[in-house]
């Protein structure tokens, strides 16, 4: 198959790359290293420098999309502070560069898109004991979450209007090789193993009892490969994909180790935690990989 990898640069979308290469698979890469580096892109594969907030992306990315099969759809500023603290430069990425590429992909006769959705779009929704189901109501918190689910209900319109096929995949605090360990767009995993690097204690915002569904990247690059492929899904499907378990800050930095730093709370969800029943339904998907199972070899590479 031929397919397109937004944001393929990135944390996500790198690793997506690499096993749809290795899987035999013709691949184009979109990114412009906003976020992305150009370290972590495939040598096989066809690499387009696009901003995908640009007026022009949607003519631009047209044009390479013919006769792609599918565009699995990366591309974001994908953190909750930054996009609090100015929320423009995120809504241009979020929004309207998720409306310019399924025009795009609309144009060029692309037959399905997938979506990177986020958790965040549940916001402060009471969870239940079982986990967040897709059909729980939505609540973002944030400028970011809003926008993501902003993306999930132009898929929907998509294919309700305009026959393409869709798919969005709501994340659950993703982690794994190459994320991101400092900078506004790191994750708790990261910045702890950041601190650690540099004898720094690992700060906690609030109590650290806050609790988080830590989803493995090799586990959401199954999910994408399985949304892109399943005859059960393309008509705007939105789907957890989230471990089913959850760790608190405090575990992760235990994990880590090393000295704590407490700091006062910031504006979050107390608990976060899937329901992934609908993607072991339609997708077939299992998750693989606890943090348990993965930051000792995490911490071995990186000399911590």
């Amino acid at each position: 198959m031929k397919y397109v990898v937004t944001g393929g640069a990135g944390f996500i979308g790198s690793n997506l790359v690499d096993r749809l290469i290795e899987d035999g698979h013709e691949v184009i890469v979109f990114d412009n290293f906003s976020t992305g580096q150009r370290q972590n892109v495939n040598p096989k594969a066809t690499l387009v420098l696009l901003d995908i907030s640009m007026d022009s992306y949607p003519i631009l990315a047209e044009s390479v999309l013919e006769g792609v099969d599918t565009v699995f759809h990366c591309a974001a500023l994908a953190r909750v502070q930054p996009s609090i603290v100015n929320p423009l430069p995120s809504n241009r990425v979020n929004v309207d560069g998720t409306l310019k590429l399924l025009c795009a992909a609309n144009n060029a006769g692309v037959r399905r898109v997938v979506y990177s959705a986020s958790s965040s779009a549940y916001g402060d929704t009471p969870m239940p004991s079982t986990g967040y189901k897709e059909t729980n109501k939505t609540n973002p918190l944030s400028p970011y979450g809003l926008q993501k689910l902003i993306g999930e209900q132009y898929c929907k319109l998509f294919h309700d209007v305009y026959e393409v096929e869709t798919v969005c995949l709501r994340y659950f605090n993703v982690f794994g090789e190459r994320q991101v360990l400092k900078g506004a767009y790191s994750l708790v995993m990261g910045i702890f193993a950041n601190q650690r690097l540099n004898d720094q204690p690992l700060t906690i915002n609030g109590d650290g009892e806050q609790k988080r569904d830590f989803t493995y990247v090799g586990d959401v690059v199954n999910a994408n490969i399985l949304a892109a492929t399943s005859n059960k899904v393309g008509s705007g499907e939105v789907i957890n994909i989230g471990s089913g378990n959850n760790r608190s800050v405090n575990q992760i930095a235990d994990l880590i180790g090393g000295p704590k730093e407490y700091r006062d709370p910031i504006l979050e969800p107390q608990e976060t935690l899937a329901d992934n029943g609908k993607a072991k339904k339609l997708l077939g998907w299992e998750p693989t990989t606890t943090v348990e199972d993965w930051i000792p070899t995490y911490k071995k590479e990186l000399g911590i």
